[in-house]
């Protein structure tokens, strides 16, 4: 009598787009279905099921997500049993439209019930029909669920959702939500297990990441969790984004400084250096109150490495309006800047606003902005020359130069260099080595290593294992008044 064989697991793949609260995002929905049973598909196969978790912010964000779906159509008529799931800031946004436009999606679910993917997959399949599950609110903490971990030697840490701004040309809290902070003691905790698996880095997110402590009314909060978190043990480096200039309060700058394994990285956007176009923006601050920040952590720090983003061509911006965008840009020597061109986002009050600017004008100052930018960042980068850098080996980034015998690795300050390879050095070990050369956005050690120190990290690299995090049993809402940090003494 023969034996019936098991069905092998359903495979999945999670597409991401857009910021890093997506890409963590992902890592939950990742996680989510491994506890349910299903398993990454290999590279170059087609999956079971396919999630893509989408973004809202930029104008052509609906155009790339239906594309995408139009590719996924004919692989999905091939497959029986396929099915495809569209999740995130646009799912939220477009909702059952998505269905409309494209009826071979399986399911779309919104930014604040992440955890139901599994259960809405499952019902798709029972029902034979789409399901189209939005809600309102947060129903669970996203850091509360299951994650599979990208990196073996990086994780990013929650501390909150949602935004409380106003912010004229954004969407995201229309989407995202209210901020909701998360309990101090659970977001060390996670940092712990991180820690415990290996991690050596951990990047703090949040959509307005230094207003952490609004909700129970405590504005030193994000100091005492930068500190704290500073001083887990095994806890190499210590990053953050993105703050908010009109939050960006001294006590900050002192954690910073003061906390060794806390980097000297800030990034923190800038938008317009105009204050007529920041009033219309309503980012709450103007030109001097962003400059004095920017020096007063350069008098703390004279060795930070300070990034922004920056939109050109803002409904009504002129022509001296950018110009005062550029002085603040050569003031304030930026390492490197995200900069955009004003996309117009249905829903939001820019959108609504007279003067929309011309395509050409837009280009125009855009292409001044980044020759400005490009130039700035060379010659920051050229003052990099003969500097000693420790750097975290990182995967995935400047594969190119693999064939010049390079790999890539991240200096404390954020910087990507390029270093020349040697025998044993895996994702996640620590070298430190001296800058040679330089270019616009990376720095090139092409010497004899200082050193190499193998880690934990390197060892679960080497043997393909990832940090994981198990959650807690869904149903169990972890959102409230948190608990008071725990006191650290500054180093």
């Amino acid at each position: 009598m023969g034996t019936e064989l098991e069905a092998p697991p359903r495979t999945y793949r999670v597409r991401t787009y857009g910021c890093q609260m997506n890409v963590h995002d992902s890592e939950r929905l990742s996680g989510l279905l491994e506890a349910a049973g299903y398993s990454a598909a290999a590279e170059g196969d087609d999956a079971d099921v396919v999630v893509l978790n989408t973004c809202a912010v930029r104008e052509n964000a609906d155009n790339r997500l239906y594309g995408n779906l139009g590719h996924l159509r004919p692989i999905k008529d091939a497959r029986p049993g396929m099915q495809v799931a569209v999740g995130g800031c646009l799912a939220q946004k477009d909702r059952g439209e998505i269905v409309r436009r494209a009826p071979w999606v399986d399911v779309v679910f919104g930014t604040h019930n992440v955890g139901s993917l599994p259960a809405l997959l499952e019902r798709a399949r029972h029902n034979a029909e789409a399901q189209v599950e939005i809600v309102e609110a947060l129903e669970v903490f996203p850091s509360t669920l299951p994650a599979k971990r990208d990196s073996a030697y990086a994780g990013w840490v929650s501390i909150s959702v949602g935004c409380n701004n106003t912010c004229t040309f954004c969407i995201v809290p229309a989407l995202r939500g209210k901020e909701k902070d998360r309990r101090p003691g659970d977001i060390l905790a996670e940092v712990q297990a991180l820690v415990d698996q290996g991690v050596l880095e951990v990047t703090l997110l949040g959509q307005n990441v230094n207003a952490y402590g609004v909700e129970f009314r405590d504005r030193g909060a994000f100091a005492g969790l930068l500190r704290a978190t500073g001083a887990i043990e095994g806890l190499e480096r210590v990053r953050f984004t993105s703050p908010h200039p009109r939050e960006f309060t001294d006590d900050v700058i002192e954690a910073m400084a003061q906390t060794p394994a806390v980097c000297h990285q800030l990034h923190m956007p800038l938008q317009s250096g105009s204050d007529d176009v920041l009033r219309r923006m309503r980012r709450g601050y103007r030109q001097d109150r962003y400059l004095g920040i920017i020096d007063r952590v350069r008098a703390a720090m004279p060795d930070a490495a300070i990034t922004t983003d920056i939109i050109v061509g803002f409904p009504g911006e002129t022509e001296a309006d950018f110009e005062q965008t550029l002085e603040v840009v050569r003031r304030a020597r930026f390492a490197s800047a995200f900069t955009f061109q004003y996309s117009k986002r249905p829903g939001t009050p820019a959108a609504e606003m007279d003067d929309q600017l011309p395509k050409e004008v837009v280009q125009e100052r855009y292409l001044r902005l980044t020759a400005l930018q490009d130039e700035i960042s060379w010659e920051e980068n050229r003052r990099q020359i003969g500097r000693k850098v420790e750097l975290l080996v990182a995967s995935g980034e400047g594969s190119k130069d693999a064939q010049r015998g390079r790999l890539s690795g991240r200096a404390r300050d954020g910087r990507l260099v390029h270093f020349t390879a040697a025998e044993g050095i895996r994702p996640g070990d620590v070298v430190e080595t001296v800058v040679t050369e330089a270019a616009p956005h990376h720095l090139i050690a092409d010497g004899v290593l200082l050193s190499h120190r193998r880690t934990r990290a390197g060892d679960a690299s080497e043997a393909g294992t990832r940090p994981t995090t198990p959650g807690v049993p869904l149903g169990m809402p972890r959102i409230g008044i948190p608990e008071p940090l725990p006191a650290v003494t500054g180093c």
